[in-house]
C-alpha cells in the first residue's frame, strides 16, 4: 500500500533556520498520527510543511497522487480574523471547495451536494444560514472540520483542533475526529497539547524536540523513556 505522504530526512524552518530536522514518517489510509511535544518544538512547522504551506530545508515529503488530486483538509489554529469571519455557515464550509473548483466562477451542484453532506455529517447542517463569527467556539471548530473535508476525504491534518473549547465542546470534538477516521477512514495527522485525549485515539506518535525523540505505536510510547517522562513520569496504560 502506497503511504498517502511521507517524510525522508526532512528539515523545516523558516529563512535557513531549522526549526524540526530529521524527520522521517509515513501516513497510510485509515492512519492516526499524533504529533507531541513541548512548546517550540518544531510541531506547528512539521505541519504546514506537510500541509505543503512551506517547503523543506532538506529532504523529501512526498505526497501520493490520489491525495495531489484531491488537496489535503488542513484545520490551521484559530486566529481572530478566523473566528470573526463575515460569512454564512454554508460559505465557509463550501469554500473548501475551492482546490477542486479550479478557475471555474461558481460552485458546481457536485460541490454543493458536498458541502451539504459535510454539514449534516458534522451536526451543523440546521445552522447552514447562520453567521459564523455568532457561532460558540464549538460550534466554528465543526464548522472549520466541515470545510476541511469538503477538501478531500482521504487525510485531515488538524493543529490544536480543541484549543480555547470548553470541556464538553472538547469531547464532542474529539468524538468527531474519531467517527471521522474509525468509521470513514479519514487519515489524521493531529497536533495537540491535550495529550491524555490524544492518546486515548491516535495510533501512533511521533514526539519532537526540533528532532523526533520518538515515533511509533501509541502503546510503545506509553511505555518508552520520553513517553513516561512526558506523562509525568508514569507508564500510563490508558486504553486505546
Amino acid at each position: 500500500m502506497e503511504p498517502l505522504i511521507a517524510c525522508k530526512d526532512v528539515s523545516l524552518g523558516y529563512e535557513n533556520r531549522e526549526v524540526a530536522s530529521g524527520i522521517n514518517l509515513e501516513v497510510y489510509p485509515g492512519d492516526y498520527l499524533c504529533i507531541v511535544g513541548e512548546n517550540g518544538s518544531g510541531k506547528s512547522t512539521l505541519i504546514k510543511g506537510l500541509a505543503g504551506l512551506i517547503r523543506p530545508l532538506r529532504g523529501q515529503i512526498t505526497v501520493a497522487p490520489a491525495l495531489r488530486e484531491e488537496s489535503i483538509g488542513y484545520l490551521p489554529q484559530q486566529t481572530a480574523a478566523q473566528k470573526d469571519f463575515p460569512a454564512t455557515v454554508s460559505e465557509v464550509v463550501i469554500s473548501g471547495c475551492l482546490k477542486r473548483r479550479g478557475f471555474l466562477p461558481f460552485y458546481s451542484a457536485d460541490e454543493k451536494r458536498l458541502a451539504r453532506k459535510n454539514m449534516k455529517k458534522l451536526g451543523i447542517d440546521s445552522m447552514a444560514r447562520r453567521c459564523f463569527r455568532e457561532l460558540s467556539g464549538g460550534q466554528k471548530q465543526r464548522v472549520l472540520l466541515a470545510r476541511a473535508l469538503c477538501a478531500t476525504e482521504k487525510l485531515l491534518i488538524l493543529d490544536e483542533p480543541t484549543t480555547g473549547l470548553d470541556p464538553t465542546a472538547v469531547t464532542e470534538m474529539y468524538q468527531l475526529i474519531q467517527k471521522l477516521n474509525r468509521e470513514d477512514h479519514v487519515a489524521v495527522i493531529m497536533v495537540s497539547h491535550d495529550i491524555m485525549n490524544a492518546l486515548s485515539q491516535a495510533k501512533t506518535v511521533l514526539h519532537l524536540k526540533q528532532q523526533p525523540l520518538f515515533y511509533g505505536t501509541v502503546q510503545d510510547y506509553r511505555k518508552s523513556e520520553t513517553g513516561r517522562g512526558f506523562l509525568g513520569g508514569e507508564d500510563y496504560l490508558g486504553t486505546n
